[in-house]
């Protein structure tokens, strides 16, 4: 969803969280997540993020939460985030120098990402 804030429209499959993953604020996640119609966020315990890589929430949409991307956890990410209001509610996007950080993976819409940010980028890291 970063990518598509940042100006590159494309497809998405799901919707990227990286979370602070405390037992507490994966706690408040997954109360907040619950509210979509098939609460499969419920399923969700405490040390999920931790454990794994990606903690997939598969339900109206799709949220995948993450306690770090590319080797990046939340509390650094949350420096370099732009907040855009959306129907009233602030939303913190990765800034496209952070979303280029966080694209180094081998996955093909992650190159083509990748590719779109170096447009973008006066330059690329």
């Amino acid at each position: 969803m970063a990518v598509i804030q940042a100006g590159f429209v494309r497809a998405t499959e799901d919707v990227d969280l990286l979370i602070e993953a405390s037992s507490d604020n994966v706690a408040r996640v997954r109360r907040a997540l619950s509210s979509l119609p098939d609460r499969a966020a419920l399923e969700v315990r405490d040390d999920d993020v931790h454990q794994y890589v990606v903690v997939r929430v598969a339900d109206e949409i799709v949220v995948d939460l993450m306690k770090s991307a590319c080797g990046i956890e939340y509390e650094e990410a949350s420096r370099e985030v732009e907040v855009v209001t959306i129907e009233g509610v602030p939303i913190p996007f990765a800034r496209p120098e952070l979303l280029w950080r966080m694209k180094q993976t081998v996955r093909e819409k992650d190159k083509l990402d990748r590719l779109f940010l170096a447009h973008l980028l006066p330059r690329p890291p």
